[in-house]
């Protein structure tokens, strides 16, 4: 990986992007891709739409959202604590204890999400595993409402304090990797493509409110109007001892971007990133699955009168929490396989399932 492709997704992860409020971390990849893009526009859902060879008849449009699980101010107490609400699929086992981030429109606060100690608990309390959001709590160190108020609004975004420790072995570990990951593997695709000869456009998106509902996929390529989707996102490594599905195909850190199967992928699609893969001997893994994918792809492949649509995810340990773990190596694998995909193909390329 290039050191500046490297401090782009470093830039990433140091942003934020609570599901709703995007648009500091779209201001990042537009200023990094405007040296490579034939356009940048945003629409006005707020998703960000790179393009390269506009002129081509022929569409592919790459998505990877940009928005990351967090909270939402909902309440200001008397005493000065603060209460929240969800933005997307959060685990209240892992908040408490956790520092925080709430952002206002000045810049940022810092908080502690405060928890009873252990000394003053009930012996039958300490063993609950659940919490409830009346007892999620934010301290931000202020001595009553009107003092935090000063700081901070209802309804201002939340997240985890954005930080990450890289590892020796090309890990690197924090939260957001769900999925900032996504939105640089696709935008790394495109760099990719420059100056490439490509027989089809190619419009790298990264959309908006994945974690409520696949909003942002569902209006881009409405208004793009592809006939091919690749969606790229991250997706449950099981080498951890906290995986516990048993008979199901591996997924593993390092060992390549993940190609899903099922019913909403492609057949032709698959075929030919598969024969991309082995061409380039890019190793890669497998994920069958009978379900419809729950990301990017399967509002992409209903858009208007249907997508020929591929999804290929990043690894990634601890997937909603404040410790996500993905391998750079696997980023970069995924990015150079959409990219030799997108420059081999053909002006002849079908992609009717036959």
């Amino acid at each position: 990986m290039s050191k500046e492709s490297y401090n782009f997704f470093k830039k990433l992860l140091a942003t934020p992007s609570p599901t709703g409020y995007e648009q500091k971390i779209q201001k990042v990849v537009k200023t990094r891709m405007s040296q490579y893009a034939d356009s940048i526009k945003t629409d006005l859902h707020g998703n960000v739409i790179v393009s390269l060879n506009e002129k081509a008849p022929r569409k592919i449009m790459l998505a990877g959202h940009c928005d990351q699980i967090g909270f939402m101010v909902r309440y200001i107490a008397d005493n000065g604590f603060i209460y929240l609400t969800p933005l997307g699929g959060i685990d209240l086992k892992v908040l408490q204890g956790s520092t925080v981030l709430i952002h206002n429109r000045k810049g940022k606060v810092k908080g502690l999400i405060g928890k009873t100690p252990i000394h003053h608990e009930k012996p039958e309390d300490r063993k609950k595993l659940t919490v409830n959001w009346d007892s999620v709590w934010v301290d931000i160190g202020a001595k009553d409402r009107k003092q935090a108020e000063k700081k901070v609004e209802l309804g201002d975004p939340v997240t985890f304090e954005l930080n990450h420790i890289d590892f020796d072995n090309g890990m690197i570990g924090g939260p957001g990797i769900d999925n900032k990951a996504g939105v640089f593997v696709v935008m790394e695709a495109l760099r990719l493509c420059k100056g490439k000869k490509l027989n089809f456009g190619v419009y790298a998106v990264s959309t908006v409110q994945e974690e409520v509902g696949l909003r942002g996929a569902g209006t881009s390529s409405y208004g793009i109007n592809p006939e091919v989707g690749i969606a790229v996102d991250v997706t449950h490594a099981s080498d951890n001892p906290g995986y516990t599905k048993k008979n199901e195909a591996p997924v593993v850190l390092g060992n390549g971007p993940v190609l899903h199967r099922g019913p909403s992928i492609n057949p032709v699609v698959d075929e030919y990133l598969q024969k991309t893969a082995k061409k380039n001997k890019i190793k890669y893994q497998i994920s069958p699955g009978g379900r419809l994918l729950p990301n990017d792809t399967s509002a992409i492949q209903v858009a208007r009168a249907g997508v020929a649509c591929g999804c290929i995810s990043i690894p990634n340990r601890y997937m909603h929490t404040q410790v996500e773990m993905c391998s750079f190596k696997d980023l970069q694998d995924a990015a150079k396989l959409i990219a030799k995909f997108i420059q081999d193909l053909p002006k002849s390329a079908n992609f009717t399932p036959r």
